[in-house]
């Protein structure tokens, strides 16, 4: 009972945090101390289906766009997963980002599926780390340096494995919500959610909780590339990034998404280290942040 009750006190919370977030940003609102822009990320590809691949639209969409052609973004890669990265189409995919210039990073390295890394034992996490470090390695010829733990889920002890690793931890600051591969992947509610979602991040950068990084705000937005709706609508969400962006009064750098490897992966390092618990537990998605914590 005592447990229900806290979670019911959470999530009254985490909802008027919600509800804060929903609300557009006021003309009168501070100024940010420089333009934004945004940095994509992708979350549990490569996809392993031949037809109507959504990791091979979105590469496709990045590349050639009405927004901004040649995006470069970073995929947050299942190494060994039996549908992706164990496929031979996965590998070609995991290839294929790499020489169109995204960064590879890792999000797992086991072959048993998308688990949270607090549920593995230290053996199990470890396994997982160096199987997906040397998977990468053999893409990319070099180490990777990013890490985003499946389920948004951490805890001391598993910052600890990372660091060993060499694996900087990067979460988000805003979600598409688009999770889910399989069934009903439509989302009607995807402007009004990114509104709330840009409105909640211009507020943090006005108070200073996003700091400039060569001269422009690194924005961190996820998607999945396992999701057929999201591959499909990928040019949509740019232009969508764009307008809410303005709408909300958060000015926008030129180009307004990174457009080299290596610039992107500075921003993101920079996004991701000294971060204080609070900080981190920010760029968490609220509602994992409900179930989690």
């Amino acid at each position: 009972m005592r447990m229900l009750l806290l979670r019911s006190v959470r999530y009254a919370a985490m909802a008027a945090l919600a509800g804060c977030a929903a609300s557009p940003a006021p003309k009168t609102a501070d100024p940010v101390a420089a333009p934004a822009r945004f940095l994509l990320t992708f979350d549990d590809g490569p996809y392993g289906q031949i037809r109507s691949n959504p990791t091979a639209s979105i590469l496709d969409t990045l590349a050639s766009n009405p927004v901004q052609p040649g995006i470069k973004a970073a995929f947050f890669i299942q190494t060994r997963s039996s549908d992706g990265g164990a496929t031979a189409l996965g590998q070609e995919l995991i290839r294929r980002e790499h020489e169109e210039g995204h960064l590879l990073a890792l999000h797992d390295g086991s072959g048993w599926g998308h688990r949270s890394h607090r549920n593995l034992s230290d053996e199990e996490l470890e396994v997982s780390l160096t199987n997906g470090v040397a998977d990468l390695r053999r893409f990319a010829g070099r180490a990777a340096t990013l890490l985003r733990p499946p389920y948004w889920a951490y805890d001391d002890r598993t910052l600890a494995a990372y660091e060993r690793h060499r694996l900087a931890v990067l979460l988000t600051d805003i979600s598409a919500n688009d999770g889910k591969d399989w069934g009903y992947k439509a989302s009607p509610r995807r402007r009004m959610h990114l509104a709330s979602e840009i409105a909640h991040v211009r507020r943090r950068i006005a108070a200073g909780w996003i700091k400039p990084v060569d001269g422009v705000i690194p924005v961190v937005v996820t998607f999945h590339d396992t999701n057929t709706y999201t591959a499909e609508h990928m040019a949509e969400y740019l232009g969508m990034l764009v307008e809410l962006a303005r709408e909300a009064g958060l000015p926008l750098s030129s180009p307004a998404f990174y457009d080299t490897r290596g610039s992107l992966e500075a921003a993101a390092h920079a996004r991701a280290s000294g971060l204080l618990p609070e900080e981190r537990l920010e760029m968490v998605p609220w509602w994992w942040r409900w179930m989690l914590w």
